[in-house]
Formats: C-alpha cells, sequence, structure tokens
C-alpha cells in the first residue's frame, strides 16, 4: 500500500493499492497540497487531478498524463516532465499551472498548448521541441530557459521575462511579446541554413537589448517602440514589419532590406550598415 501525505500536516490524502506510483492511476484525485517530491511517476495517469499547492519538486513524470490537472502554485522545481502530456486542443481542458515553481524542470518534447502558465517560474527550465502552441505565459520568467525548435505559435508571453533565453530555431508565429524582455536572447540558429521565426510576432515595446537575431525570419512583425539597441539583425528578414519610433541604436543590419519596412521616427541614423531607400521619410 502507497500513501500520499499531506506536505505540511501528515495527513494521508490517497492509499494506492500499490509498491510504486510508477503507472499508476491517478485520476480525479484530490492531492492539493500533496507531497510527492523525489517520486518516481513515470507514466502516472492524474488526469484530471486537484494537485494545487503540491510539492513535486525533483519528480520523474516522465511520459505522464496531466491533461486537466490543477497545478496552482505547485513546486516542479527540478522535476522530469520529458513528453509529459499537459496541454490539450481547448484550454478549458489543459492544465492550469498558475504561480507554479517549474525553475530547472525538465520539458523536453512536452505537450503543453493552450496550457495556462500565467506568472510562473521557470528560470533555467528546458523546453526543448516542446508544443507550447497557444499556451498562456503572461507575466512568466522564463529567464535563461531553453528552448531550441520549440513551438510557441500564437503564444501568450506578454510582459515574460525571456533574458537570456535561447530560443534558436523555435517558431514564434503571432506570438504576443507586448513589453516583454529579450534582452540577450538568442534567436539565432543551431545550423547554418536554419533559422528562428517571429512572422506576425507582436514586439510592441519590447527589450531586445543585446539580442541575437542574426537570420531571423520576422515578417509583418509589430516592432512598435521596442529597444533593439545592440541587437544583431545581419541577414534578417523583416519585410511588411513595423519599427515605428524603434530604438535602433548600434544594431545591426547589415544585408537587411528595408524597402518594406515602416521606419518612421526609429532611430535608424544610430544603427550600423542600414541601407534605407532614399524616399523613406521621418526617420531619425
Amino acid at each position: 500500500m502507497f500513501e500520499i501525505k499531506h506536505r505540511t500536516t501528515g495527513a494521508v490524502l490517497e492509499q494506492i493499492d500499490a509498491d510504486s506510483l510508477v503507472g499508476a492511476d491517478l485520476r480525479e484525485m484530490h492531492l492539493s497540497g500533496a507531497d510527492l517530491s523525489g517520486l518516481d511517476l513515470r507514466w502516472a495517469d492524474l488526469t484530471g487531478s486537484d494537485l494545487d499547492g503540491a510539492c513535486l519538486a525533483g519528480a520523474s513524470l516522465v511520459d505522464a498524463i496531466l491533461v486537466g490537472a490543477q497545478l496552482r502554485a505547485a513546486d516542479l522545481s527540478n522535476a522530469d516532465l520529458t513528453r509529459a502530456r499537459l496541454g490539450a486542443e481547448q484550454r478549458a481542458h489543459a492544465a492550469m499551472l498558475n504561480h507554479a515553481n517549474l525553475s530547472d524542470a525538465r520539458l523536453v518534447q512536452a505537450d503543453l498548448r493552450a496550457v495556462e502558465v500565467r506568472y510562473a517560474n521557470l528560470r533555467g527550465a528546458d523546453l526543448s521541441y516542446a508544443d507550447l502552441r497557444r499556451t498562456d505565459l503572461y507575466g512568466s520568467d522564463l529567464t535563461q530557459v531553453r528552448a531550441i525548435k520549440a513551438l510557441f505559435i500564437q503564444a501568450n508571453l506578454r510582459e515574460a521575462n525571456l533574458t537570456g533565453a535561447d530560443l534558436r530555431d523555435s517558431h514564434l508565429n503571432d506570438a504576443n511579446l507586448v513589453r516583454a524582455n529579450l534582452s540577450h536572447a538568442d534567436l539565432t540558429s543551431t545550423t547554418v541554413d536554419g533559422f528562428t521565426v517571429l512572422n506576425l510576432a507582436n514586439l510592441e515595446g519590447a527589450n531586445l537589448t543585446g539580442a541575437r537575431l542574426c537570420g531571423v525570419l520576422a515578417q509583418d512583425a509589430n516592432l512598435r517602440q521596442a529597444n533593439l539597441t545592440d541587437v544583431d539583425l545581419t541577414n534578417a528578414t523583416l519585410g511588411g514589419s513595423i519599427l515605428h519610433r524603434a530604438n535602433l541604436t548600434n544594431a545591426d543590419f547589415k544585408g537587411v532590406e528595408l524597402a518594406s519596412v515602416t521606419l518612421e521616427f526609429a532611430t535608424i541614423s544610430k544603427a550600423r550598415n542600414a541601407e534605407v531607400p532614399s524616399y523613406k521619410r521621418n526617420l531619425r
């Protein structure tokens, strides 16, 4: 018999007729505040379970099912969620992780579609190859996150902190990055002919100071009032993008076609290697 106890009171929340929780059926269980730290929960099914405030720090949740699970303010620091399933086509059916601690967690190839992860701590987490389409990461801390080839299509990263994030080869098409902090983030590629995608992304007021966007594909992106100081944009594709009132101080535009880029009141004169067509007006 395996007993699951509360993390602070020690009260028994559930009793499982098994010697371990590997592959356990834990669906729809009331495990709020449970102590599951360091446990082996590989292949466990936690669909629809209440895990609000639970401690799963250092737990192995490889290939676990957490669709519809409630994990608000849960501690998942250093947990291994490789290939874990938390997402769903509809947000109402996806997991809830608002205010959760996912620092240094491993979420490689995890399904996080439409999951709510607002104001969460994901510092140093590994999201490489993860599916974050329509994921809501509003105001979350993704400092130094590793997200190579991750899908952030239509994700909400408004006011999120992505300082120093490794976003190489990721897809951020139509993502909301309004006032997000992407300073010193890497949006290049792991290969010579690869690229990160920012088509239709909304980066209005975003901070990209010192970010690497060499070769990025950012067509029809909104960069109004964004801070691109010291950004490397060499060979980037910016067709149709709007840089109205953007700070371009020391940004490198070598190899960038600016004919269809809106540059009104942007500080393009302070940029490097910018070949601005003569018909452009209201430049600074």
